[in-house]
């Protein structure tokens, strides 16, 4: 079975139920560094990464936000000094979708996150 960081994040035309239950649980549990990603009431994913410096977590932001459009799918992203905050959900079924997965374990691989 392929890892979520290999998949392509699949635009989301609506019709899919969101991810529920044991089946969101499951998928949540193939994240990379699973326990840092929250689910948060079975509607989105928030992980907060932490930096030295306002520079460093800007480039990041920018690496996330090259990978975003690369995958077709926009988190929110929130930048402060030394912090970013990431926030992801399927806005067409108002929950979570694997192509959310696939995108938290693809910005779990990019380089230098803090």
């Amino acid at each position: 079975m392929a890892s979520l960081a290999d998949k392509t994040c699949v635009p989301c035309k609506g019709g899919v139920l969101p991810l529920k239950g044991e089946e969101l649980a499951a998928i949540h549990r193939q994240l990379p560094e699973f326990a840092h990603w929250n689910v948060v009431e079975e509607h989105h994913l928030v992980r907060s990464y932490k930096f030295p410096d306002f520079k460093t977590a800007l480039a990041f932001v920018n690496r996330v936000g090259a990978l975003a459009e690369e995958q077709g799918h926009h988190p929110d992203i929130l930048l402060a000094w030394g912090k970013v905050e990431i926030t992801i959900w399927t806005h067409k079924v108002n929950g979570l979708t694997e192509s959310d997965f696939i995108l938290a374990a693809k910005i779990e691989g990019i380089e230098g996150i803090g």
